[in-house]
């Protein structure tokens, strides 16, 4: 086994011990892990926080994602390799990573994780936005490839400001695609300037909408909620054109496309998308940031909603 020095002491990790709101959420000294077979220890310097840990924490997905308490949480994550297990060839001590975990382990100081979750960090990739990556990216990648756009079709994208949804919209302008992105009118301003037309969320959006595109809308990418996927098809637009990453009874009544990060998940869709991050081709921006003793806070400000890109927080920062 390779080591930069020996870990030493304890680690620090969010924990739940049930089901419940952020009153649940715990940040805990536990065993400092150490990396086994393909495994290395990371010392994390950001981990995104997500929507769908919301979800996981309050028990609505326990049929499909159960918890085993007390549970950790968390799937992003930057940072510096600090110790390596047996079999590790492509990373050392010292290396600055990002990547996934599949066991609800990043927001913590320090995780252990498959060496084939990881890809080296580009030196120019903050690392707020490096540990925001993981999720988002992908949950893009995986919507834009669902609905297969072509140069000059017109996409609808709901939540466009959020974590996924600025990706998405750079993305798709990339692409050549006309981008309708639907969020709040003070996100207007930084809509027009990454290629899309601001559509105001709200009473008659479904009329903005047409006003914008009236030649019609080709796809529409749902990054909000079931009410997006009704307006979607009720403007016409084909149910395998549709693709959203909020799971609900109207995607599959509507019988649109659930397509998310799992479908995408890969270091090859990784290294892609952080190449155009570190390159300025592409930017995520980043709302807030919060050391881990303040996670409960930083999901309180996810769940308003209102955020532009990702919230991360900080496990090194004592804030």
């Amino acid at each position: 086994m390779t080591t930069a020095s020996t870990p030493l002491g304890r680690a620090r990790a969010v924990r739940f011990d049930r089901y419940g709101g952020r009153e649940v959420l715990d940040v805990r000294d536990v065993p400092m892990p150490r990396p086994g077979e393909g495994e290395v220890l990371v010392e994390v310097r950001a981990a995104a926080i997500n929507p769908g840990e919301t979800t996981i924490r309050s028990g609505a997905l326990h049929d499909l994602l159960p918890a085993t308490f007390p549970s950790g949480q968390g799937s992003d994550l930057a940072g510096i390799v600090r110790e390596t297990g047996p079999g590790i060839r492509e990373f050392g001590p010292g290396d600055a990573v990002l990547g996934f975990s599949w066991t609800r382990s990043s927001h913590a100081t320090h995780t252990v994780v498959p060496a084939a979750q990881l890809l080296a960090k580009p030196e120019a990739l903050p690392w707020e936005v490096a540990g925001a990556l993981s999720v988002a990216g992908p949950s893009a990648y995986a919507a834009i490839q669902a609905v297969d756009p072509h140069p000059g079709e017109a996409v609808a994208v709901s939540g466009a400001t959020g974590g996924v949804g600025t990706l998405v919209v750079q993305l798709l302008a990339r692409r050549g695609v006309t981008v309708l992105g639907i969020a709040s009118a003070a996100s207007a301003g930084w809509l027009s300037a990454h290629g899309a037309i601001p559509v105001a969320y709200g009473d008659g959006v479904g009329d903005r909408l047409r006003a914008a595109a009236p030649r019609g809308i080709d796809a529409f990418i749902d990054l909000f909620g079931p009410e997006y996927v009704r307006l979607a098809v009720g403007l016409g637009v084909k149910p395998d054109r549709v693709d959203t990453i909020v799971p609900s009874s109207a995607a599959v009544e509507c019988g649109v496309r659930q397509e998310g990060a799992a479908v995408a998940d890969t270091p090859a869709v990784l290294r892609d998308l952080s190449a155009l991050l570190a390159s300025g081709a592409v930017e995520l921006p980043i709302a807030a940031t919060y050391p881990l003793d303040r996670v409960a806070d930083a999901f309180e400000e996810l769940e308003r909603r209102h955020t532009r890109g990702k919230i991360v927080l900080l496990p090194q920062d004592r804030g």
